[in-house]
């Protein structure tokens, strides 16, 4: 397999580089334009917070960034490598190796250990048995869970959960962090929580954060809000189409 590999995006330079995104769903005979010529920037260590209506293209924009899906029409690069177009394989050795991933729901697997959960990214990666638990036991120890290490996610609360998927994320040394309504779950303090880790992530680990957030609590954390309304970006809520 040929991979075109995303490279670190100098200080100060653009990290994702989106033009004329376009993604359409349903038949070819009635399609569903859900992206709509997105053209998105987002700069090596910036936290950019995409808000918007449900419905108006924030999971499929994100969804196309963290190449788990790919756009119609447009072109995207990625650490300055277009991989717009990569195929499945491909796509997948990116997730693995430069993209981490925290959703709302969590995604852990219930009857392993937050240690077997955070450890797997690892496994896929062809680490040794010895050195993914370590790996694991240290990322876990960061996210502030050394004493949760042998619980499964029914003996952990939902900060804690978040927390396990969030060291996950952190596996495999990403440079590029995806979240789709992190704090979604949690109550005030847990989110609170989980915004302080990648306030500190960002810093200590030169990582890039995009949020998909419908709270305004949480864009306010980050250093750049982007609103979409109808697949498109517009600069003001006033800009949005009327709901019908």
């Amino acid at each position: 397999m040929t991979t075109v590999t995303p490279k670190d995006a100098p200080e100060g330079r653009a990290i994702i580089e989106a033009r004329g995104l376009v993604k359409k769903y349903g038949s070819p005979a009635a399609p569903l334009a859900v992206l709509q010529g997105v053209d998105l920037t987002i700069h090596r260590g910036e936290i950019v917070a995409l808000e918007g209506r449900s419905g108006s293209g924030k999971s499929t924009l994100l969804n196309i960034l963290g190449c788990l899906d790919r756009p119609d029409g447009g072109t995207y690069r990625l650490g300055g490598s277009d991989v717009s177009k990569l195929g499945p394989r491909e796509q997948a050795w990116v997730r693995l190796h430069y993209i981490g991933f925290v959703f709302q729901s969590f995604h852990l697997i219930p009857r392993a250990t937050a240690l077997e959960n955070v450890a797997l990214p690892l496994y896929y990666a062809g680490v040794g048995r010895t050195a993914r638990e370590e790996a694991a036991r240290f990322l876990l120890a960061r996210v502030g869970l050394a004493d949760r290490v042998l619980h499964r996610p029914s003996e952990l609360s939902g900060g804690q959960r978040q927390r396990v998927a969030l060291a996950r994320a952190l596996a495999c040394g990403p440079r590029l962090l995806l979240a789709d309504e992190p704090t979604g779950a949690l109550d005030t303090h847990a989110g609170e929580d989980i915004l302080r880790l990648f306030a500190e992530l960002r810093e200590s680990d030169d990582l890039t954060i995009a949020v998909v957030t419908h709270d305004p609590g949480v864009a306010a954390k980050a250093d750049r809000r982007v609103l979409l309304c109808d697949g498109r970006i517009v600069d003001e809520e006033s800009d949005c189409a009327p709901v019908a």
